[in-house]
């Protein structure tokens, strides 16, 4: 028996922008019923949706992350799979991103909060060619997690473009402690919309 999703608009949000995420779950088959179950029955996946409407998937429907490697924003050597056993959240940003401005003190502020309960955080930044600006957006933001340097994209396409599209920007995931994506969120974020994803992760041990 196929479950009912529910479409209606949150009170609160514009019309146009409510239909716009209730057009993006039928599309990716996330529940919007309070459940916060999250899976994606139509592709059996985690698809990417706005952050007002991400939930955390079930288990069987999540995609297991890229064994990502590089470099940080000093040339330091960044492992994604080091991270495992540890929730992960995964911000992609730019400096010259407008609404990656407006989310990275929420970032900034989160990751501060949860040091030292079992959360990492890690950046990918992307479309800085130079260092130095990238670098200089940190600072300004306080951003105290390290970023991978992915000023080409090819970290992004190593995901399937449903969970993490390269064209957009910002963009989160949440991976649970096996690795696997969890979260995908496609836009800009708040701690407010990102914290009781993270702590639900947490909370699975």
């Amino acid at each position: 028996m196929r479950r009912r999703v529910r479409t209606a608009v949150p009170l609160g949000v514009p019309v146009g922008v409510g239909l716009a995420v209730a057009a993006a779950l039928l599309l990716t088959g996330i529940a919007t019923d309070g459940t916060g179950d999250g899976a994606a029955a139509a592709t059996g996946t985690v698809a990417a949706v706005p952050a007002a409407a991400a939930a955390v998937a079930a288990p069987r429907a999540r995609p297991s992350a890229p064994a990502l490697t590089g470099s940080d924003l000093d040339g330091r050597p960044v492992s994604l799979p080091a991270l495992r056993g540890d929730v992960v959240v995964l911000s992609v940003w730019g400096s010259g991103c407008g609404p990656c401005r407006a989310e990275a003190d929420d970032l900034a502020l989160l990751s501060g909060q949860l040091r030292g309960e079992e959360v990492r955080f890690l950046g990918i930044n992307t479309r800085d060619r130079d260092r130095d600006a990238a670098r200089s957006f940190v600072r300004a933001h306080g951003l105290g997690f390290p970023s991978l340097h992915d000023p080409t994209g090819a970290l992004l396409r190593r995901f399937p473009p449903a969970v993490l599209s390269p064209r957009t920007v910002p963009s989160t995931l949440v991976l649970d402690r096996r690795g696997r994506v969890a979260v995908a969120i496609g836009g800009a974020v708040s701690a407010e919309q990102l914290r009781p994803l993270v702590a639900r992760l947490v909370a699975e041990g």
